[in-house]
């Protein structure tokens, strides 16, 4: 599985872009510059098959309604996030205007379900909320990844004091991911990547050296 990283916005989200050896992508978490996202997708000569959204905040979301009508594939967000994640709720001026809605909206099943074997990229979702009520992340078992998006950084966790946060919430999140195999590579929504094994030796919020969230 091939990964690449574009970093977009005014909060320098890291957007994904991953394919299989049939040059089948999904983009996730297309924050901002759709164009240079679309930029990368055609550089590899890659067709998407999924956009898929770790949370709703709107850093990680404004590209999608335009790369998806551009190159057309289903939207795939939590329905607790969709409930706000395309309306003024979620605008942050100066930086983000309210984002467009995609016309290709669908939502994550369960916890702990699979989706995309089909396309020989299996990946589980994990419902990991505090950071947003329909937080996701995105765990490739085969290839011992982990997309955390907002929940996990390295070093650090997701905020929880945005509206909808909560940290309680949040640190059961995150004793799920902790569960996971040490080998587990973590590519977070910001910031560079990490590993199950180094956030559970050097992360303060994991270890119990820092409280607050």
């Amino acid at each position: 599985m091939n990964i690449k990283s574009v970093i977009v916005g005014a909060f320098e989200t890291n957007c994904y872009i991953v394919w299989n050896k049939e040059n089948q992508a999904i983009v996730i978490d297309p924050g901002d510059e759709a164009e240079r996202i679309l930029a990368e997708i055609k550089k590899y000569n890659l067709s998407v098959i999924r956009y898929m959204l770790t949370h709703g905040h709107v850093d990680h979301i404004t590209a999608v309604r335009k790369l998806s009508a551009h190159m057309p594939a289903s939207v795939i967000i939590h329905k607790a996030d969709a409930e706000w994640a395309f309306t003024s709720e979620n605008s942050f001026e100066p930086y983000y205007s309210a984002p467009e809605k995609p016309s290709l909206l669908q939502f994550y099943p369960g916890d702990g379900s699979s989706i995309l074997e089909e396309e020989g990229m299996r990946c589980r979702i994990l419902y990991t909320p505090g950071h947003t009520p329909g937080s996701v992340c995105l765990y490739f078992p085969d290839e011992s990844l982990l997309f955390s998006g907002d929940t996990l950084f390295a070093g650090s966790v997701g905020r929880t004091d945005l509206p909808g946060g909560d940290s309680l919430m949040l640190k059961s999140s995150l004793q799920k991911l902790m569960e996971l195999p040490d080998r587990v590579i973590v590519y977070p929504g910001h910031g560079l990547a990490t590993s199950i094994a180094s956030e559970k030796e050097n992360n303060p919020f994991l270890s119990g050296s820092a409280e607050a969230f």
